[in-house]
């Protein structure tokens, strides 16, 4: 039993490499960097457009993602996510001498309050967003725009 086990490992040991070899990129045998191979550079595709429609399709979302985090993030001391509520922490993990603790989440805080700060900034972006949708028929490519 202990000998088919070990014939049994072995076997698929083997089966393994094989397959690994077999499934190996063409640049690993002859020395070519994968950014120079020519099958890697044939799958890559470039974008043919800005994407325009799937935006215009996605800003209400967006909106609404961006407005929750800002009242969490701006919210009270008793709301879980706010910088407020985080800073309770940090001052709790001070007062009881966790000082790893208390590292770590102003850490988080500093990144919390950098994101607030970038939310707050992509707002009105994502507004003029809004408003261009609206006048180019929520990003539709228009054929007789194209012609001229």
């Amino acid at each position: 039993m202990q000998r088919r086990k070990a014939t049994m490992t072995a076997a698929l040991a083997g089966l393994v490499l094989a397959a690994t070899a077999a499934t190996a990129p063409s640049y690993a045998a002859d020395g070519q960097s994968p950014a120079t191979s020519a099958p890697a550079a044939a799958h890559a595709k470039a974008p043919k457009g800005d994407g325009a429609k799937r935006l215009c399709h996605r800003v209400p979302r967006l909106e609404r993602r961006i407005d929750r985090r800002i009242t969490r993030f701006e919210g009270p001391v008793t709301r879980p996510g706010s910088i407020a509520f985080l800073e309770r922490r940090i001052a709790n993990a001070k007062k009881a001498h966790h000082t790893a603790i208390a590292t770590f989440l102003g850490d988080r805080l500093t990144a919390r309050k950098e994101m607030l700060t970038v939310l707050k900034k992509k707002k009105p972006d994502l507004k003029e967003v809004a408003a261009w949708c609206k006048a180019n028929n929520g990003g539709a490519k228009d054929k007789d725009k194209a012609a001229s």
